[in-house]
C-alpha cells in the first residue's frame, strides 16, 4: 500500500482511490478537489472528465490537459481552505496550491475551485487564479530596432537593451 498522492497522509485505497475508480462519491468538496489532483498524479483522465460540471467540459480539451499533465512531475497538494462544500452543503469553495516541476522548474498552482453537488454528486464548476495578476504596460512596448528612451541615439538593442 501506498500513501495518497493528496496529502492526507491516508492510504491510497483508504482515501482517493474509491473515489477515482467510482466506487464511492466524493463526499465532500474538498475529497473531490483532492481526488482530482490525485487523478493527475495516477493519470486518471478519465475521472478529470467525468468530474467537471458539463457546462465547462467543452471548454478544457481533455487531450491539451493530458498533454500537460504528463509532461510535469507533481510534487503536493496544500488545501488553504475550504468554505461550505461539506456532506449537506449543494456548494463549496476549495483554496489550494498544486505543486509540480515543469523541466528542472519548480511551479505552482494558486486556485480558488468552486464547486457544486449536482444530483447529489460534487463536481468542479470553476476556478480563479490567485496571486497572477496580468502585468499592464503603462509606456509602449520598446522594440528592439526603436531608438533608446535613455538619449543616446543608439538602438535599443545595442544600448539599455542589452
Amino acid at each position: 500500500m501506498s500513501l495518497c498522492p493528496c496529502g492526507s497522509g491516508r492510504e491510497f485505497d483508504l482515501c482517493c482511490g474509491p473515489i477515482l475508480d467510482g466506487t464511492s462519491p466524493a463526499p465532500t468538496a474538498e475529497a473531490l478537489m483532492r481526488a482530482r489532483y490525485s487523478a493527475h498524479v495516477v493519470g486518471n483522465f478519465d475521472f478529470l472528465d467525468a468530474s467537471v460540471d458539463p457546462s465547462i467540459r467543452e471548454e478544457s480539451s481533455s487531450e491539451n490537459m493530458k498533454e500537460w499533465s504528463k509532461s510535469v512531475r507533481w510534487d503536493g497538494l496544500e488545501i488553504l481552505s475550504a468554505v461550505d462544500g461539506g456532506e449537506n452543503d449543494e456548494k463549496g469553495e476549495v483554496t489550494f496550491i498544486a505543486r509540480y516541476m515543469y523541466g528542472n522548474i519548480p511551479q505552482m498552482l494558486h486556485e480558488k475551485a468552486y464547486f457544486q453537488k449536482v444530483d447529489g454528486k460534487w463536481l468542479y464548476m470553476d476556478g480563479d487564479l490567485q496571486g497572477h495578476d496580468t502585468f499592464h504596460r503603462e509606456a509602449p512596448k520598446i522594440g528592439r530596432n526603436d531608438p533608446c528612451p535613455c538619449g543616446s541615439g543608439k538602438k535599443y538593442k545595442k544600448c539599455c537593451g542589452k
